[in-house]
């Protein structure tokens, strides 16, 4: 798999254009420090080669893999953290993680890499009805791909309505309650209205859906 640095800093955090909901708000400030990022959103290929099914109902090797649970992709992760000689760690991103990121190091942008949605996201309106190869649309800043549409991604947190009002200001995580689990950056089957890169929703973490993949953070 292709990993990204990202370089830490500080962003606010939420809606920043105003054209969001209620749980996108208060905008707040972040620091997050070095991670490293996908690239991509995880491949069909990559997980055939560790899990005994495919769940997608699009087909296809560079297609992004979906109809993944939140539990599967725990799977997943020690199965790839266990076939490394170096045994580096692998995770889900944090949202505060992920919308750094998709926002090219926090910028103030409406999707991930800018505000032509065209350019930057298979959605409704031009993916033909499915998900399509990853990186087949235009990169962000950071030259990662496909944060906005193909496929709604996992976070790590639990979901909050509320979250961004209680946010710790360094490398915040939600885990203080609640049973599903945050998702970001919409999918080939919605508006471009949700494939903002503050678009948030929570969905249960055994649950599964038709645009619903995910992409990893490593440890270094």
């Amino acid at each position: 798999m292709e990993f990204i640095r990202v370089p830490g800093g500080e962003f606010l955090m939420g809606d920043t254009f105003g054209d969001g909901i209620e749980n996108e708000s208060p905008v707040h400030k972040v620091r997050l420090n070095t991670f490293y990022l996908g690239q991509y959103p995880v491949t069909q290929s990559r997980w055939n080669r560790l899990m005994p099914e495919n769940p997608s109902n699009f087909r296809g090797d560079s297609l992004p893999v979906e109809r993944v649970t939140w539990e599967d992709i725990q799977t997943f992760i020690r199965k790839l953290t266990a076939a490394q000689p170096d045994r580096k760690g692998f995770r889900l991103p944090t949202e505060a993680e992920w919308e750094y990121a998709a926002r090219s190091g926090g910028q103030k942008q409406r999707y991930a890499g800018g505000d032509d949605v065209d350019a930057l996201a298979w959605y409704e309106n031009n993916s033909g009805g499915q998900t399509q190869p990853v990186g087949s649309r235009a990169p962000n800043g950071l030259d990662v791909f496909d944060m906005s549409g193909n496929v709604w991604e996992w976070c790590q947190d639990f979901f909050s309505e509320n979250a961004y009002r209680y946010h710790v200001p360094e490398n915040p995580c939600w885990n203080r309650d609640g049973e599903d689990r945050v998702i970001r950056g919409g999918g080939w089957n919605m508006d471009a209205w949700s494939t903002r890169c503050t678009r948030r929703m929570g969905f249960p973490p055994d649950g599964s859906g038709p645009a619903l993949g995910f992409r990893l953070v490593m440890a270094r």
